[in-house]
């Protein structure tokens, strides 16, 4: 069986994600999407609400197993099997970070990372940019699942509350 992961903190999940996570489906028989967690980084979302999040619309996939992680990527990687990492890249900028660790994640464990280029249209989006238009009333619909808007909108107005 041909395995491959698609790291990232997935705070919220957005459409650019979904698209890379949709394109490695094709191409591998099973998709891990490894949420990652970070004790030094509170999220809007709690590990385990980005986890149901990514499964409700990774459904579709059929192949897709979402499971959170903490520590090394390449730890994951040994104890599923998974011989590859499918990364996006939306610019060059984004490839000498990505370059760095992909040398280093091979010469720790073997583990190959594949590059994928980003969809033009999500070239420019990420999570923290999704959450800071969403957070001044902009529209983040085209960007995000429906049924992430309507957490991300809902989440927002409980933050909005508290801090009233």
């Amino acid at each position: 069986m041909r395995r491959a992961v698609c790291p990232g903190s997935f705070d919220p999940i957005t459409n650019g994600h979904l698209d890379i996570i949709a394109r490695a489906s094709k191409l591998y028989d099973e998709i891990y999407v490894a949420v990652m967690i970070n004790q030094s980084k509170q999220g809007l979302f709690t590990i385990e609400e980005r986890i149901e999040l990514i499964r409700e619309v990774t459904a579709e996939y059929g192949n897709v197993v979402v499971e959170s992680f903490h520590g090394l990527l390449v730890d994951f990687c040994k104890q599923r099997d998974i011989p590859a990492i499918v990364k996006g890249l939306r610019a060059v900028s984004d490839f000498d970070y990505e370059l760095q660790m992909a040398q280093m994640n091979i010469g720790l464990s073997g583990v190959e990372t594949l590059f994928v280029p980003t969809n033009p249209t999500y070239s420019f989006l990420s999570s923290s940019l999704v959450k800071e238009v969403a957070a001044w009333g902009g529209d983040v619909s085209h960007l995000v699942p429906p049924t992430v808007l309507g957490e991300l909108g809902d989440r927002l107005r409980e933050r909005g509350k508290a801090g009233d």
